[in-house]
């Protein structure tokens, strides 16, 4: 047996360090190649990382809660000893056959075994971000395909019989998919085991959900993103209604660390290299949720998500357009204007503070952008949200409406010269054509760097979006 040693890899663009959020494994497991073993937190998001060994856990080298540099050993795996080869031999037929009709079962059982693979391909399979160092057992084989093996497998392994498959397997006759049965509403009810996927798991644990009291509705009976988000209380999360018992401590103290403290850097390094100045005006945004009514209710938009954010994202890009300025960046040698709108959305998790961005939205329509939009903003309530989806950014909004805000004077995303805040949509009086009427109003708040943006510019973009929000018509021309 002889021992590898897994070092932390850089999983994002510049990564130097992260944090061990959790170990998935423990001493004396045994585990498979792409079995996740850690859970670690960057400076801008969760990721889970998989093995590239299989073997046995031989030591854990890092403890949860420690930030440690890219390339220090975090786990030992000592190699997997050679009485165990026939039953993991055996696990890969069983997977084959979850994945194809029973009927391609013995096929693949009947397949020549492989040649033994070449020395420099014996170095291990490679996975993003980690190479082949070290000593690796085991690579990775595609789906669906029969194992390479070194010597004939004995046949009560090779092929076993139909009877001992897993019951997702495909039937041979026509019989429904789902298997939980129709009208039970959750596995705390039928007793069965909660299937879901990873990422599925983490935004559940976000948002305090049971797993067990989610009704599921994928095809094979597992939870998907959208029963998580449907079961989840929102305004829980995200505004706070329950009020907790106070602590028993009298102080908690919170390491700055991970997502906190990039932001921490973040707005500090923007709020005191960039001259912030601040411009307001109410807007009569009627016509915008009318307009908003209308998407819902056509079909091209079924299954998208549809709000005045939509709306106000477009005018945002049309109003670059007019005034290129507010797309720049400054760079104390010069001022780069960009051409291209890589739209970021300040997203609110249980994590902290994200702004990942939509590349290229102004070559995107209407339909496009809401699938983009709702696309990054549950990606970033996951936790999964990768450091390129937050890079490059040109212009960014905030949507404080949600938590009930009027308006804001946001800090500007860093590398970036301007900053929309999208106030909350109610009913107030309004004065219309001389009379006082009931009208849906907002307020738009925005930030310029005053490096960059002048007054007169500054104002004739928010005004540009305002003349959008107030008649969205004005899109089609």
């Amino acid at each position: 047996m002889t021992d590898s040693l897994f070092r932390l890899p850089d999983v994002g663009e510049g990564l130097t360090e992260a944090e061990i959020v959790s170990w998935r494994v423990a001493a004396g497991d045994t585990i498979q190649v792409n079995q996740v073993i850690v859970e670690i937190e960057t400076a801008k998001s969760l990721v889970e990382l998989p093995s590239p060994f299989e073997g046995v856990v031989g030591e854990l080298m890092v403890s949860e809660g420690m930030t440690v540099e890219v390339g220090t050993p975090i786990i030992r795996v000592t190699g997997a000893p050679s009485g165990a080869a026939p039953q993991q031999a055996a696990a890969p037929p069983q997977v084959a056959a979850e994945t194809q009709p029973a009927a391609a079962a013995p096929a693949a059982a009947a397949a020549p075994p492989a040649a033994a693979a070449p020395p420099e391909e014996a170095a291990g399979a490679v996975l993003v971000g980690y190479g082949t160092k070290g000593q690796v057992t085991s690579r990775r084989r595609p789906r669906g395909t029969a194992p390479a093996v070194s010597a004939p497998t004995p046949p009560p392994v090779a092929a076993p019989p139909a009877a001992a498959l897993p019951r997702t397997v495909a039937p041979t006759s026509p019989a429904p998919v789902a298997t939980r049965p129709v009208g039970i509403s959750s596995p705390a009810v039928t007793g069965l085991p909660v299937i879901a996927k990873p990422p599925i798991r983490k935004l559940a644990k976000d948002l305090d959900v049971n797993l067990n009291e989610v009704t599921p509705s994928g095809l094979i009976g597992d939870i998907t993103r959208d029963d998580v988000i449907r079961h989840a209380s929102q305004a829980k999360v995200f505004h706070n209604i329950e009020t907790p018992q106070w602590a028993d401590e009298r102080e908690e103290r919170i390491p700055v660390k991970g997502v906190r403290k990039q932001i921490a850097r973040a707005m500090v390094s923007s709020a005191f290299t960039a001259p912030h100045v601040g411009l307001f005006v109410d807007v009569d945004a009627s016509r915008t949720m009318e307009f908003v009514k209308r998407l819902k209710d056509s079909a091209d938009f079924a299954g998208v998500r549809v709000s005045p954010l939509l709306i106000l994202a477009k005018a945002i890009i049309w109003a670059v357009r007019r005034n290129p300025m507010v797309n720049s960046a400054w760079t104390d040698k010069e001022i780069i204007v960009r051409n291209y709108v890589n739209l970021g959305i300040a997203a609110a998790t249980p994590r902290g503070l994200l702004v990942p961005n939509v590349k290229e939205a102004q070559s995107m329509t209407l339909l496009e952008l809401a699938t983009a939009l709702e696309n990054l903003t549950l990606t970033a309530r996951e936790g999964r949200t990768s450091p390129s989806d937050m890079a490059n950014g040109t212009i960014t909004i905030t949507n404080i409406g949600v938590f009930g805000m009027d308006t804001g004077t946001p800090i500007l995303n860093p590398g970036e010269v301007a900053i929309v805040a999208l106030g909350t949509i109610k009913q107030k009086p309004w004065v219309v054509d001389g009379e006082v009427r009931p009208r849906f109003v907002t307020t738009l708040g925005a930030s310029f760097d005053h490096r960059v943006v002048d007054g007169d510019v500054a104002s004739r973009f928010l005004a540009d979006v305002a003349a959008i929000v107030e008649e969205p018509a004005l899109l089609l021309d």
